[in-house]
């Protein structure tokens, strides 16, 4: 069975695209180019783990009214939100509603910027993380790898929540860290060249 559908300009793109028109944009563009910028990175960490249990087509729906109540994920500002906080994003239609998943996004805003003053920044230590793909790796065969564990293992010793292996994975996937567009992807090729010539934080 093919792993490619047709995307709006008849090339070829990963076949999880077809769930809605939506995602074209979000794959031709974002997901697998390669990221430092510390507040994408933790608005990603936070979206994946409001996406666990969920669809990322629920998330990406969502994802302007996400950035509107989490101060565009500016991790300095939701830091400091308090239990008022808590209770209005709680009313907030606009984004998933669920305590755990927002008291969590609120704890892991502490929990990066004490990552910031110990690493330099987020960047610095998650792209230690990337990992060697073996030359007959199959992309999206897998939704964990043995490094989106061990980062898992260290995020939760640091006090990191809702941020499980698969959680890790699916951020690593979209903030190139792996690039896990099917080998005949239109974009695959657009994202190697990207990591080629972009420069790991340190």
């Amino acid at each position: 069975m093919s792993r490619t559908i047709k995307g709006p300009d008849g090339k070829p793109r990963c076949q999880w695209c077809e769930q809605t028109p939506d995602f074209f944009p979000y794959h031709d563009k974002e997901w697998g180019f390669p990221v430092t910028d510390d507040q994408r990175l933790f608005e990603k960490i936070c979206l994946e783990s409001f996406q666990s249990g969920l669809s990322w087509r629920t998330i990406l729906a969502k994802r302007e009214n996400f950035r509107a109540a989490f101060h565009d994920f500016d991790f300095n500002k939701v830091a400091r939100f308090t239990q008022r906080d808590v209770t209005r994003l709680l009313k907030d239609e606009g984004i998933v509603r669920h305590r755990g998943k927002i008291e969590a996004a609120i704890n892991n805003a502490k929990r990066a910027q004490e990552m910031v003053k110990a690493e330099g920044s987020i960047a610095a230590f998650i792209w230690r993380y990337e990992p060697n793909l073996k030359k007959n790796f199959k992309p999206q065969s897998v939704s964990t790898s043995d490094e989106s564990i061990a980062l898992s293992k260290e995020l939760k010793k640091r006090g990191w929540k809702f941020v499980g292996p698969t959680t890790v994975y699916a951020f690593m996937q979209a903030m190139g860290l792996i690039n896990d567009h099917v080998n005949n992807c239109v974009i695959r090729d657009k994202v190697e060249r990207a990591r080629m010539k972009f420069k790991r934080p340190e």
